[in-house]
């Protein structure tokens, strides 16, 4: 049974910082590229960064420089740091496989307040 737990979301005056975590269960993590997702109220879901399972990454343009996703096999854990919050980074955090997609986990809230 395939688990994805993400955690680390709050609240947050723009400008701060957030560390996200999502840790992976029930799968061989090291093959698998792991994706970022939001989901802001009204909105769909958007992808915001991607990691490979060779640690390549790539992220969305609305956050280039920065997020930064990063991931430890050792702990089946994939990060998204994310520095100079926004406002407009407020959403519902996801994480899934970039290889297959699992059911989604619960997602982690991120507020950032003006």
């Amino acid at each position: 049974q395939v688990q994805l737990v993400e955690s680390g979301g709050g609240l947050v005056q723009a400008g701060g910082s957030l560390r996200l975590s999502c840790a992976a269960s029930g799968i061989v993590f090291r093959i698998h590229g792991m994706d970022w997702y939001r989901q802001a109220p009204g909105k769909q879901r958007e992808l915001v960064a991607r990691i490979t399972s060779s640690g390549t990454t790539n992220n969305a343009d609305s956050v280039k420089g920065r997020f930064t996703i990063s991931r430890d096999n050792a702990k089946n854990t994939v990060y998204l740091q994310m520095n100079s919050l926004k406002p407009e980074d407020t959403a519902v955090y996801y994480c899934n496989s970039a290889l297959r997609r699992f059911d989604w986990g619960q997602g982690t809230q991120v507020t950032v307040s003006s």
